[in-house]
């Protein structure tokens, strides 16, 4: 993991005109949010989090993406989304990369670990909370999994052994997040099992707690860009499964 922050900027004049005499946001708002020229970062290497930024950059929006390496920034940097080098389980990382940033509006989270060591899921999601709060943040979207919390009894028994470690770590960062639910709008995201395959838009959002079932990451990105907009899914925790594969009573965002 590196541990310094390095922000390559090929485009960050024009991101600096736009910022300057910008005021931080301070406190939460129960409405919807607009994406267009907000400042959100993504956190998480995987595929979730890369179609997430590509969306997001569609829409307008100023896009950081926190990575551990380099390994993805020329994906990313094509998008014309700027890669923030750093580790979120060192909170003096995160702290530099929000300072790199002159203002936050949102921040997604998709960032895990392995049963053999999930402290990212935790701790690493925790010191984004956190510094999301210093910072005034307006919107936090955090990425967990089915298994996660109430949801337990959604995956079968021996999924949910095998996935435990990760799942109870995961469980963390949710209840630390719902805890400073009074400084800033959140939205907890629970996908199932995840493919890595083309979008179905037929992804849902549900409230049902005892849903199980697989999803595309494309689809879970659309889901989790939607929770972001929406003012409806603010302070709610919902699973993301496929409509075709899981009978769900779906959420409108």
């Amino acid at each position: 993991m590196q541990a310094s922050i390095a922000c390559h900027r090929p485009f960050w004049a024009a991101r600096s005109s736009v910022l300057a005499g910008r005021r931080v946001a301070t406190a939460p708002r129960a409405a919807a949010f607009d994406v267009d020229n907000s400042s959100i970062l993504v956190a998480g290497g995987g595929g979730v989090a890369l179609e997430v930024t590509r969306k997001l950059k569609d829409m307008g929006a100023w896009v950081w993406q926190l990575q551990r390496t380099d390994v993805r920034r020329k994906e990313i940097e094509s998008m014309m989304a700027i890669v923030v080098n750093g580790d979120a389980c060192k909170p003096e990382d995160i702290e530099r990369a929000f300072a790199e940033m002159d203002g936050v509006d949102a921040v997604i989270s998709t960032i895990g670990g392995t049963t053999a060591d999930p402290t990212a899921d935790s701790q690493g999601n925790i010191n984004l909370i956190e510094a999301a709060v210093k910072h005034g943040v307006k919107k936090f979207v955090l990425v967990t999994s089915i298994g996660t919390g109430d949801s337990k009894g959604g995956p079968p028994p021996h999924v949910y052994e095998v996935l435990k470690p990760v799942l109870l770590e995961k469980e963390k960062a949710e209840n630390r997040l719902k805890e400073v639910g009074d400084k800033l709008t959140f939205v907890i995201v629970r996908p199932g099992g995840l493919k890595s395959e083309a979008p179905t838009g037929t992804g849902v959002l549900t409230e049902d707690t005892t849903v199980c079932g697989s999803i595309t990451r494309a689809d879970v990105a659309d889901l989790v860009v939607k929770a972001l907009r929406s003012d409806k899914t603010n302070g709610k925790v919902l699973s993301a499964v496929d409509s075709t594969v899981v009978q769900a009573e779906a959420f409108t965002c």
